[in-house]
């Protein structure tokens, strides 16, 4: 052995006799984590329900799955939960068309202890009942105040003998990635179970609706724990439990809540209204494609008015399409889903600074934020797409008179048989329309198609296929390498992308 190796390891349990002499009693490092979260969930726990529902379908004469044959001497431990999810009955393999029952379980909290209770829209959607089971084991039948199914929340209602325990709201704004959580509920029908874990990700969009931004949790979150509280470790609620991604039903730690900065919003509007108002700007929106942002010196964040409804807020204050929305009352949109988010969230009647970029220059238009119908989606637009005249026409024929422009088009001029032929509203004032996209193209990469309009071609208004090849043999001649062209489909929304000006 080496003398040097000899003294690093005679170094090893004296360094370590120092660490341990040096260390604060009772100190814990961040990796053991809570040595216990017992004296947390004690008072909590009379806070969370669980939430059972009762629901009448009618019979759709369909036979019931079948399963495998049993002989009566198998041994069937789990006969009555294949009943119970699969309606299925031995004993008669027919067609069923009477009305079923079908009973469900979810979980829920106490905000007011008069007993006023948080639970998930789709826990009680369609129920003919509702019952709530407190901690104590009572149980309590449950009338419906008001839900929101674009948020998933439903507050309910039930009469106890005395007051009920609450639990308070925190402020999940505060709430940091790595930050400890707790969730209480209810798993496949199992009362009163408590995780924990942290927070994974924050404003999670996971496409289950237009006001998305999840707490992510790797709190372990199964069936049966919609709608029930996400604690902080001050034991306020920071989250209602929604939603899971897992492939098999279980927890595989990829668990969403929603944040209570979303929540209480809504959830004070349906105590006072039955039903939630949001405000609304009227515009359909795009995120900036990365052939919009070479348009800027810097590329912005933001999203891009595709087109403003007509008698909207938007409209009466001058909002248009082409306008990059960045700020709204002070606070900035990153995302494409921050826009209908922010705005929801608005007093209706409120008369807000919307910060926008106009040809590249910023400037501030004040509007008042009108009142969402509830009826119309607050999606984002889905430009290029072609509106056809009447749900039951085909697609229009492409017009095959002339032959592709150096683009991959062909292109026509705007007249009243193209308005028609492709259902272009009379807001699209002006531009070439597009009757036929050669197929491989880079127009056809771009998903350019019959229907749509060019209006520009670079910093130029075309109204004719002749200024179009006009406007691109300038951009050879300056040798530019990429033409710019702003599209817009049949329903006037506009969007931005850039095509290669082919070599000579």
């Amino acid at each position: 052995m080496s003398k040097s190796l000899f003294k690093r390891r005679w170094l090893v349990p004296v360094l370590a006799a120092i660490a341990a002499a040096c260390a604060v009693p009772g100190q814990v490092s961040a990796s053991d984590g809570p040595a216990s979260v017992a004296d947390l969930v004690a008072p909590l726990l009379d806070s969370v329900v669980n939430i059972s529902t009762t629901q009448t379908i009618a019979g759709d004469g369909d036979a019931a799955p079948a399963l495998p044959p049993q002989t009566p001497g198998d041994n069937q431990p789990f006969q009555n939960y294949f009943d119970q999810f699969f309606g299925h009955d031995n004993s008669d393999d027919v067609p069923d068309a009477r009305p079923r029952r079908v009973q469900s379980l979810g979980s829920g909290f106490v905000i007011d202890p008069s007993g006023i209770i948080v639970t998930n829209n789709h826990v009680i959607d369609g129920a003919d009942e509702i019952t709530v089971n407190l901690n104590d084991g009572t149980k309590l039948p449950a009338t419906l105040i008001g839900h929101d199914d674009k948020t998933d929340l439903a507050l309910l209602k039930v009469k106890a003998a005395k007051p009920l325990t609450a639990a308070k709201f925190g402020d999940s704004t505060q709430m940091r990635v790595g930050d400890w959580v707790m969730a209480i509920g209810n798993p496949f029908g199992l009362g009163g179970t408590v995780t924990v874990g942290i927070v994974s990700a924050r404003n999670r969009d996971i496409n289950s609706g237009p006001y998305d931004d999840f707490l992510q949790t790797d709190a372990a979150i199964n069936r049966g724990n919609s709608g029930g509280p996400l604690f902080n470790r001050n034991g306020e609620v920071i989250g209602i439990n929604t939603a899971i991604i897992s492939p098999t039903g279980g927890s595989i730690g990829l668990g969403f809540a929603i944040p209570t900065e979303i929540a209480v919003n809504v959830l004070d509007q349906l105590r006072q209204y039955g039903s939630p108002r949001r405000g609304w700007l009227g515009v359909r929106i795009q995120d900036i494609s990365d052939d919009a942002a070479t348009d800027f010196a810097t590329s912005p964040k933001g999203v891009l008015v595709a087109g403003v409804e007509d008698g909207g807020p938007a409209k009466s204050a001058g909002i248009q399409s082409g306008d990059i929305i960045v700020n709204v009352d002070g606070k900035p949109i990153d995302a494409l889903h921050a826009l209908p988010r922010v705005v929801a969230e608005e007093p209706v009647g409120k008369m807000v600074d919307v910060q926008i970029l106009r040809d590249g220059k910023p400037q501030t238009i004040s509007v008042t934020i009108g009142l969402l119908k509830e009826s119309a989606p607050a999606a984002p637009a889905t430009p290029g797409k072609v509106q056809p005249s009447s749900p039951n026409t085909s697609p229009p024929a492409a017009d095959k008179s002339a032959e592709p422009d150096a683009l991959g088009m062909t292109l026509a001029a705007i007249t009243p048989d193209l308005r028609s032929r492709y259902g272009i509203k009379a807001e699209v004032l002006s531009g070439v329309v597009v009757t036929a996209v050669q197929p491989g193209s880079p127009a056809e990469e771009k998903h350019l198609q019959p229907g749509d309009v060019i209006s520009m071609v670079g910093d130029a208004v075309v109204t004719s296929p002749d200024e179009v090849e006009q406007e691109i043999a300038n951009l050879k001649k300056d040798g530019r390498s990429n033409a710019r062209l702003v599209v817009q489909n049949g329903e006037g929304d506009v969007r931005w992308l850039n095509l290669p000006v082919p070599a000579e």
